[in-house]
């Protein structure tokens, strides 16, 4: 039977499916609206993670490893200007949680 650590592997690497093939048209900022989280942030737990395990690794490195391809690169595919909309509701959601 697999142990805890593998179910949550698994249950990131099928986070990081859901997020960067099947709903790649979710912005990091509606994310962040909605879940006071992004993509970024998942990176920099990795990196985090990986650092604490004694496994140096750049920001870049870890961007990569959660986007599935250099950021730069996703950024061109994906990424849109936030809207109006967005922004403001950002700026609720802070505002809030300040």
């Amino acid at each position: 039977m697999a142990d805890t650590t593998e179910f949550e592997a698994a249950a990131f690497r099928r986070l990081l499916q859901h997020l960067n093939v099947e709903r790649s048209d979710v912005q990091n900022i509606d994310l962040m609206i909605l879940a006071g989280f992004c993509r970024n942030c998942l990176s920099d737990w990795y990196r985090e993670a990986a650092e604490a395990g004694g496994q140096p690794m750049s920001k870049d490195e870890a961007r990569e490893r959660v986007y599935g391809m250099p950021f730069a690169e996703w950024k061109a595919k994906f990424q849109k200007d936030a809207t109006p909309e967005q922004l403001a509701a950002f700026a609720e959601v802070q505002r809030r949680h300040d």
